[in-house]
């Protein structure tokens, strides 16, 4: 871009915004799933886990690993979701660090989704009982299919962000 003999952009263009680091970014989203709806987040995993539980049960043998991980699962897409799609956060921070997310939603939608990777792991290893690289390529897929759907949700959420 050319700038002015006074150093500014010719006609109004968007002033220069500065990069944040991976640390800022991490705690920007952080600071964004504060305003999650964690109960709501909470009843939906778990519920939507003791079914899969129970309906093992009753039809064969129950995959408590496969439920656990169905339940994470659920349990931060509606928290990482949730967080970003209320229009009207009353703490400034988390309103800011709610924009940033919607303007940047595959960025933020990567924080999620390695925390729900990182809960994933043990369950997957200890449970599931496929070992140290089974369970890890387990919880990354998990946690690929979070991103991916998360980051989707918030695109389409991108054009709240005012």
């Amino acid at each position: 871009m050319r700038k002015t003999a006074h150093g500014a952009h010719p006609e109004g263009m968007e002033q220069h915004t500065k990069e944040l680091s991976r640390r800022e970014e991490m705690s920007v989203a952080g600071a964004a799933l504060q305003g999650a709806p964690w109960k709501a987040a909470i009843i939906a995993g778990g519920g939507v886990a003791a079914a899969d539980i129970a309906l093992d049960l009753l039809f064969g043998s129950p995959e408590i690993a496969w439920s656990a991980c169905l339940g994470i699962t659920l349990f931060t897409l509606i928290a990482a979701i949730g967080a970003i799609a209320r229009p009207n956060v009353p703490d400034r921070v988390t309103r800011q660090a709610r924009l940033w997310s919607l303007r940047h939603p595959f960025r933020f939608a990567l924080y999620p989704a390695a925390g729900a990777a990182i809960m994933m792991y043990p369950i997957q290893l200890v449970l599931d009982g496929e070992g140290v690289f089974g369970a890890a390529w387990d919880a990354l897929m998990g946690g690929v299919m979070i991103y991916l759907i998360a980051g989707l949700l918030a695109l389409t959420l991108k054009g709240r962000a005012r």
